[in-house]
């Protein structure tokens, strides 16, 4: 009986030490990008995404000048009508870093004429 049990700790321990192992293995894989190349967050950036595959996990960074730009995480309805929806997210630092989640991500900036003039992007992690 106590060897029985000795060899089940022993099972879940290694269950537990693979895990671990496999989440480090797919955090290591997580790309970081910096938006619109060395040109950064800027006007026309919104094929920027064109060609490149995204995972969840990965980071964008958004390298912009604070005092004309934002970065705004917005909805796909915000994204199409650059509008900013109540309770969505505002990044101001001029260096933002922004982890990607499954499924759609919508980012615009909403400083007047903007989104409009191609300040935004539309990115799936698979």
């Amino acid at each position: 009986m106590a060897q029985a049990r000795g060899g089940a700790m022993a099972v879940a321990a290694a269950t537990v030490v693979l895990c671990l192992l496999l989440s480090h293995f797919e955090l290591a894989q997580a790309a970081t990008y910096t938006v619109g190349g060395t040109g950064g967050w800027a006007f026309n950036v919104v094929g920027w995404t064109k060609n490149k595959r995204f995972k969840a996990g990965d980071t964008l960074v958004f390298k912009y000048n604070p005092s004309i730009h934002n970065v705004v995480a917005v909805n796909r309805a915000g994204y199409s009508s650059c509008t900013t929806p109540k309770g969505a997210k505002v990044y101001q630092s001029g260096k933002d870093q922004i982890k990607l989640v499954k499924g759609q991500n919508y980012f615009i900036c909403n400083y007047s004429g903007h989104c409009q003039a191609g300040m935004k992007i539309a990115v799936t992690a698979a």
